[in-house]
Parts: C-alpha cells; sequence; structure tokens
C-alpha cells in the first residue's frame, strides 16, 4: 500500500504539473497533449528512485519551473543553471538560512497564477465539467498536493458523469484510476478507524 500510494500521488503530481508547464511554455499540442511524455515519465521515474536511493527528497517535476518558463526557458539550459546554483547553494547553506522562508510565496503566487491561466482552454459552460474543474482547482491548494486536486477531479467527474446518465461515455480508464484515487483517498480513514495500516 505504501508503494502504490507513493506511485499513484507521484506520478499524478507529475504528469499534472508536465501538463500545465507544457501548455505554458507552448510544447503542447494542439490536442493539448505534451509531446514525448513518456521520455519525460521515465525522467521523472528514475529521478524519483534515485531521489529515495539517496535519502533525499524527491527529484521531481516541480510546478516552480513555470517561474522560469515564464522569463523565456525552454531548452532546459536554465534547468542546468538551477541546478549549479544548488550546488553552489550546498556551500552557503549557512549564509542562505538567513533567507526567510516566505519569499517563496511570492514566487508561488506568480507561478499559481501563471498557470491558472490555462483554465481559459476549458469549457465552463457545462456543469459536469465546471464541477471537477473546480474541485481541482481548490483541492489543490488545500492539501498542498497536485496529486489530491487531480484526484477530486477523476473521482468527480466519473460521479457526476454516472449519475447525469452519461455512465456510458465514460472510458473504462477513467473507472479505474478513480477507483484508484478512492482507495487512495479511503486509506488514512480506514487505517485511523481500525488503527492498522493496510
Amino acid at each position: 500500500m505504501i508503494v502504490f500510494t507513493l506511485v499513484f500521488s507521484n506520478f499524478f503530481d507529475a504528469m499534472g504539473t508536465m501538463t500545465g508547464l507544457a501548455k505554458e511554455s507552448g510544447l503542447a499540442d494542439a490536442k493539448g497533449d505534451f509531446p514525448r511524455i513518456k521520455s519525460a515519465l521515465v525522467v521523472e521515474g528514475v529521478g524519483a528512485v534515485v531521489g529515495g536511493a539517496t535519502s533525499s527528497s524527491s527529484t521531481t517535476v516541480f510546478i516552480e519551473s513555470g517561474s522560469g518558463i515564464g522569463e523565456g526557458a525552454r531548452t532546459g539550459f536554465a534547468n542546468i543553471v538551477t541546478g549549479l546554483m544548488f550546488i553552489l547553494a550546498m556551500f552557503l547553506t549557512p549564509l542562505t538560512e538567513i533567507v526567510p522562508t516566505e519569499i517563496a510565496a511570492a514566487a508561488l503566487v506568480i507561478v499559481g497564477a501563471m498557470m491558472m491561466s490555462q483554465i481559459k482552454h476549458i469549457d465552463l459552460g457545462d456543469f459536469r465539467v465546471l464541477v471537477p474543474v473546480f474541485l481541482t482547482a481548490t483541492v489543490m491548494p488545500l492539501t498542498y498536493s497536485i496529486a489530491n486536486g487531480i484526484g477530486a477531479g477523476f473521482v468527480s467527474w466519473v460521479l457526476i458523469h454516472a449519475f447525469s446518465g452519461r455512465a456510458k461515455t465514460i472510458s473504462p480508464l477513467l473507472w479505474v484510476v478513480a477507483g484508484g484515487f478512492v482507495l487512495f483517498f479511503a486509506r488514512g480513514p480506514i487505517e485511523a478507524l481500525f488503527g492498522v495500516g493496510i
């Protein structure tokens, strides 16, 4: 269950982040798909495994990359420069600790605003679309997790379409993913209720 939870949250955090960043950078195709997503996910997976093996925090794609994209980063050179700055910062840790963590809040507001601009591509006139979008956009900041927001969107999308007589339009894969997210969300309450790990 621990492996399932980690893979599920890491995968959907990465997918949500990559999709938003691809649109923001103009790399998404006409259908809004991220080209070469397989390669990106392989790099993401290897990074997560290496991060875990070194006992560091997950080396995953972060939404903060949107700030670099907003300034024109497209080729990956900005990531190399950022990595070199982090290596340099390792030797200046006492100096960097005088900068309060609250400074990052301003950058995150700007990044969030940039990512929110992508909502204009969604047809919010249909209530069956509006509710999952609303839940996705609000659950993410309230739970500090992109995966939780995406999960709320998947589950609500499937439930709303199923109960509004459009169950046949739901892809079997969506049913599986929504079921996985229900299990993902139910794990904590079930463990707390019975006092056991599942």
